[in-house]
């Protein structure tokens, strides 16, 4: 008896850690989990794409997590470390201040009122998405959370809007510090000036008169770091059909398409917050601050934040903040401080998230729209309809055009508050414009669809605050020339090669050089270099050794020009080209063709020889060298007006450019009788260097080479690489 006991205790122990589990008599918690499951199917396309179907919506939230945390659970758990401000908690002191930040507005115990209070939809996709992620811990023993070991339903409102950054990340941690802390600064280092790649992205919608066959079509570009968003498809027998790229974590598809319709999200100009500032008074001990003619208590309240010290120690630090009623104060400015306003609608942000995933139509895109959840984010929309669309966020507060509020205002002057948000009406849109086509680069709308875009002088000044940019430029010369559009040649069109930056820039350049004196030894020093500059045709190529030079000369310059334009009022481009001394632009030009010559042995480098992309691990903080393998990127940053978008930068000890962040998921799509679509994603779908999916895709996202999208059943058949339920 006993030998037969040891025998069945060895066998049990042989078992992988899951199947112990499964086979440990389950809780009613997982008989739950087990019973959701068997609801659910996800299939595996051959590229790795986890194609989910549910019963209901709720299922299909469980299925759509559950995969998402096999390809990249620590990025899940990352991302509600940072919405729910418990970063420190795995990082430690240096995360201290962003989770303060993110305390400022987010308190546990108020979102769970939210949570009681959400509409009983909305609880149950929370929470299936809950359920989903600890079923996920529940199978997969082998994965250690580095905190959450738990998911809560209510947490899914604290990560709600799914754009990379966010209104949040406009307060300065420095200043937070020199408020609040007593502590020595530790923060993490920033990346080098003039090497940050720009947040952003393009949308492209076509209309039927440009369009081949009548049929719309919809460019989804965004502009992220590598990596920073899922691809997948998400049914239901409910209705729900939807596809696109779903940040880590959220369990709807940020940016995407159904069978109807198609949207894509670019980050907005428009100002949606503010910073108010308010002289503070001690009176007795009782902090006060004027607001018009009288005085208004400060708010106080203590926000204890635990981290984890570098013994692995978990301690806690008490933060005494305060707030105005414009919001939580965040910095000093002299002897006045800073409280910032901005959306904080949780319930609202997740529940138009979801809902616009579910529209057919314009008309029920915009009444998921009307919910104002929406405050950073334009909308390129298309429909099978025939309508295409350029939005504004929706949220936006009323204000009084007679304040600049690009710089902080009188928080004492009722004149200066919010009233209100503007009706969609009153916010700058274009539909089915003339022109036949929309368009948005983070630039302004007062281009969004050429001739037929709205009328700057109609809207307050806050509507816009960034102006132009060259991605602009590049998208208008695209779109006013009349050609009718296909899948394939939008795709041309999101990777064609132009860079309006150096058409404005290199002019200038070339001149200083023509105006300097014959015998100037910096005139003798750059003759081929500008002779090089002189004769390039300014298109990006991986064979280019022009934009090698011209790229090395612009980011020694970019911070310098971004100085020069915030003192003066214009964009940094403006700056580089008029600002920016004839003298300084020689003596760039000297600097980068010397670090050419210092890093390759060589005056004359191929842009795609430094220009490289590259991914070793699944960290989301990965480590690049020069010593291991990589591939040439054709394209650069956004800065100079690439559609295509390569943010590198170059890590430290080393001497190439590795890519970081830009193009991350691309596609473009039609709508006809039968949506159908073409995508690639940087890298591949799987977070594990040892899945074949982790680098198949970077030879077409590289060459801009997009692979069909398997959206119905039959284009899928003859492409399954697995199909399972979760917990299998």
């Amino acid at each position: 008896m006993l030998r037969r006991l040891l025998l069945t205790l060895a066998l049990i122990l042989a078992l992988p850690a899951a199947a112990q589990a499964a086979s440990a008599t389950p809780s009613k918690e997982m008989l739950g989990w087990r019973e959701t499951a068997r609801r659910v199917s996800i299939v595996r396309d051959d590229w790795g794409i986890a194609h989910i179907r549910g019963r209901t919506d709720a299922d299909a939230v469980f299925g759509m997590i559950y995969a998402q945390a096999e390809d990249d659970f620590p990025r899940i758990e990352t991302n509600y470390l940072t919405a729910m401000g418990r970063l420190s908690e795995a990082e430690g002191e240096r995360a201290l201040m962003q989770d303060l930040r993110a305390r400022l507005y987010t308190d546990p115990e108020t979102l769970k009122a939210l949570y009681g209070k959400s509409p009983s939809w909305l609880r149950k996709l929370m929470d299936a998405w809950a359920d989903g992620l600890n079923y996920y811990l529940a199978m997969h023993p082998q994965t250690h959370p580095r905190v959450l070991k738990r998911f809560e339903p209510w947490m899914a409102l604290s990560f709600s809007e799914g754009s990379i950054g966010g209104d949040i990340e406009r307060i300065s941690l420095d200043g937070l510090s020199d408020l609040y802390s007593d502590r020595p600064r530790v923060l993490a280092s920033a990346a080098p000036a003039g090497l940050e790649e720009p947040r952003g992205s393009n949308g492209i919608a076509i209309g039927p008169t440009r369009a081949w066959g009548g049929r719309p079509l919809l460019l989804i570009n965004p502009h992220t770091s590598f990596y920073f968003r899922a691809e997948q498809q998400v049914t239901s027998d409910a209705g729900l059909n939807v596809y696109g790229a779903a940040t880590w974590g959220q369990f709807f598809i940020y940016q995407g398409f159904n069978p109807r319709a198609g949207w894509m999200h670019t980050s907005s100009g428009v100002d949606s917050v503010d910073e108010f500032a308010v002289q503070v008074f001690d009176r007795g001990g009782k902090l006060t601050y004027r607001y018009g003619a009288e005085e208004r208590p400060i708010v106080t309240r203590q926000i204890a934040i635990p981290w984890r010290t570098p013994q692995g120690a978990l301690v806690q630090s008490t933060f005494r903040v305060h707030f105005t009623h414009q919001g939580p104060v965040v910095r000093k400015a002299g002897d006045r401080w800073i409280a910032f306003a901005m959306m904080n609608r949780p319930v609202e942000a997740l529940s138009q998230s979801f809902l616009r995933t579910r529209a057919r139509n314009f008309d029920a895109f915009m009444k998921a729209a009307a919910l104002a959840g929406n405050s950073s984010n334009n909308t390129l929309f298309a429909d099978a309809d025939g309508v295409i669309a350029y939005l504004h966020p929706q949220f936006v507060p009323r204000r009084d055009d007679r304040f600049d509020y690009t710089r902080p205002v009188d928080g004492s002057d009722p004149a200066t508050d919010w009233k209100g948000l503007h009706a969609l009406s009153e916010l700058p849109s274009v539909r089915s414009p003339k022109t036949g086509w929309v368009y948005n680069t983070n630039d302004w709308p007062w281009t969004a669809a050429g001739p037929d875009s709205p009328r700057r002088d109609r809207f307050p000044r806050y509507m816009d605050t960034v102006g132009p940019n060259p991605r602009g430029v590049n998208a208008v010369q695209l779109l006013e020339n009349g050609q009718t559009f296909t899948l394939d040649t939008l795709v041309q069109g999101a990777f064609n090669t132009a860079l309006p930056a150096f058409d404005q820039l290199l002019p200038g350049l070339v001149a200083a050089w023509d105006s300097s004196p014959g015998a100037d030894p910096l005139r003798l020093k750059l003759a081929d270099d500008i002779r090089l500059l002189r004769g390039w045709n300014r298109r990006w190529s991986g064979q280019s050794e022009a934009l090698t030079l011209a790229v090395y000369w612009g980011d020694l310059l970019w911070p310098e020009a971004e100085a020069l334009a915030r003192a003066e009022g214009v964009t940094v481009w403006e700056a580089l080209a008029s600002r920016v001394s004839p003298r300084r632009k020689l003596e760039a030009l000297a600097q980068a063709s010397d670090r050419l010559q210092a890093d390759f042995g060589a005056r004359r480098v191929p842009w795609g020889e430094v220009n490289r992309f590259q991914r070793r691990t699944g960290d989301i903080q990965q480590a690049l060298s020069d010593a291991a393998p990589s591939l040439p990127a054709p394209f650069p940053s956004a800065r100079w007006g690439a559609l295509a978008s390569f943010g590198a930068r170059r890590p430290e000890g080393q001497k190439k450019l590795y890519g970081s962040s830009g193009n991350s998921f691309v596609a473009v799509v039609e709508f006809g009788p039968r949506v159908r679509a073409r995508a690639v994603t940087a890298g591949g779908a799987s977070s594990s260097p040892l899945s074949r999916h982790f680098t198949d895709q970077a030879p077409r996202y590289l060459s801009g080479n997009l692979r069909p999208v398997y959206f119905w059943p039959d284009e899928i058949k003859g492409h399954v690489e697995r199909t399972y339920r979760p917990g299998q």
